[in-house]
């Protein structure tokens, strides 16, 4: 009689396991209990971003995405019957605190992935940690193209067309218009910079010396980058290539405005925005500027009927009132979290982490409203760059207007 509840117990462990392999096998989704950051009513989603510090001009990105999430989508009713709770930290654009920042979201908060973190030097701080967790590090808010790499860090993705395939279409640029240039670079050191003298190396070869005059660099934690652009201006530099975040790049347009120098400048598409660097640093200031884009400008009359620009102004007014419609980051930002939507739509009702990587290497031809007519978003489990073509686009003064044909950069 003593052995027998030992054996009812044994029989019930035994059974137990037997109907746990068998959900196993016929179901490719845990429960939602089961799925970190999801259940049967929610969605985490983790982001970081520099409400604060010396890049806080992207704090607008932020502030969509959660306007989006929270608000929008919430509003609508949520993804698949769940509600999303976006949890977005500030890291003031200082890696350790972004670490700090990450090992919350992930550990306390157990979010099923990020999104859009911002930032080269950022990101590059919690890339292995991320990757190490096997958590989806998805649509990274830096062009830097390792987030490219996907066998080095396979749950890490990028979004926009990469900083070193933006810098070849430059160097071309540069090549077919002024083939005896003198150029100077300018670039943040870090990698998010290093990527454009490298892109560029990657067309003029040989000829490096032959083109590049000199090439400085700048700390994010200087104050002013007006010795810098001094000594371009000195070494007879008749092309400027200025790698800046916004800050940096209004000092730069100003100064050699202020120096009487008028050099062919490319000025690189982090630093384009209408509101964050052209309209304050004065626009007759930036006039002939050219650079890259790939997503609608706010300020372009020719999107001024545009279905898709009228759909990102009716959320703008709607859930940021307040919000600067001349800032490109607010367009950016919408981008992206439309983009988050398609991957989540085709998640189903799976939303392990395993099946949300499916999905990010899985769109095909995606066509946002705030993209440039002929870029369209493609990846796969062996092309972790979503986007690869890029628009030509010169400052008039009022707006940046677009010319040529959409490029792509070349293959290495």
């Amino acid at each position: 009689m003593s052995s027998s509840p030992k054996l009812t117990r044994r029989n019930a462990v035994c059974l137990a396991a037997m109907t746990v392999a068998g959900l196993a096998t016929t179901s490719r989704r845990a429960p939602a209990a089961d799925t970190t950051g999801v259940t049967a009513t929610e969605i985490k989603i983790g982001h970081t971003n520099p409400y604060s510090g010396p890049a806080s001009s992207y704090s607008s990105s932020g502030k969509l995405e959660m306007a989006f999430f929270n608000q929008m989508v919430n509003d609508q009713g949520g993804v698949a019957g769940r509600k999303i709770n976006f949890i977005s930290y500030d890291d003031q654009y200082s890696p350790p605190k972004t670490v700090e920042q990450v090992r919350r979201l992930i550990e306390e908060d157990k979010v099923a992935f990020l999104f859009n973190t911002l930032g080269t030097p950022t990101n590059s701080a919690i890339v292995r940690y991320v990757n190490q967790k096997k958590v989806p590090h998805l649509f990274v808010a830096s062009g830097a193209d390792k987030w490219g790499d996907y066998k080095e860090h396979p749950w890490t993705i990028g979004f926009q067309t990469s900083y070193r395939t933006e810098a070849q279409v430059y160097a071309k640029y540069i090549l077919a218009e002024k083939p005896d240039a003198k150029i100077g670079i300018i670039y943040q050191n870090d990698d998010y910079g290093k990527d454009y003298p490298a892109g560029m190396k990657d067309v003029l070869g040989d000829n490096w010396d032959k083109y590049v005059v000199k090439a400085v660099t700048y700390e994010v934690t200087d104050p002013t980058i007006d010795s810098q652009i001094t000594s371009l201006h000195a070494a007879g530099c008749d092309v400027l290539v200025t790698v800046a975040i916004p800050k940096f790049a209004v000092q730069t347009i100003r100064k050699v405005y202020d120096l009487g120098w008028r050099p062919m400048h490319i000025l690189n598409s982090v630093a384009v925005s209408v509101g964050l660097v052209m309209e304050p640093v004065g626009p007759e200031k930036g006039v002939g500027i050219v650079s890259t884009g790939y997503l609608k400008d706010p300020t372009d009359p020719g999107f001024k009927d545009d279905a898709g620009m009228k759909e990102w102004r009716d959320f703008m007014a709607k859930y940021l009132p307040g919000g600067d419609i001349n800032d490109i980051t607010y367009v950016y930002a919408y981008s992206c979290c439309k983009t988050l939507m398609q991957v989540l739509k085709q998640c189903g009702d799976d939303f392990s982490r395993a099946n949300i990587m499916r999905q990010v290497t899985s769109l095909k031809d995606l066509e946002l409203p705030t993209l440039l007519p002929g870029i369209k978003i493609n990846t796969s489990p062996t092309n972790y760059r979503p986007m690869r073509a890029l628009q030509l686009m010169r400052w008039d003064g009022k707006t940046w207007a677009r010319f040529g044909n959409v490029i792509e950069g070349v293959q290495v």
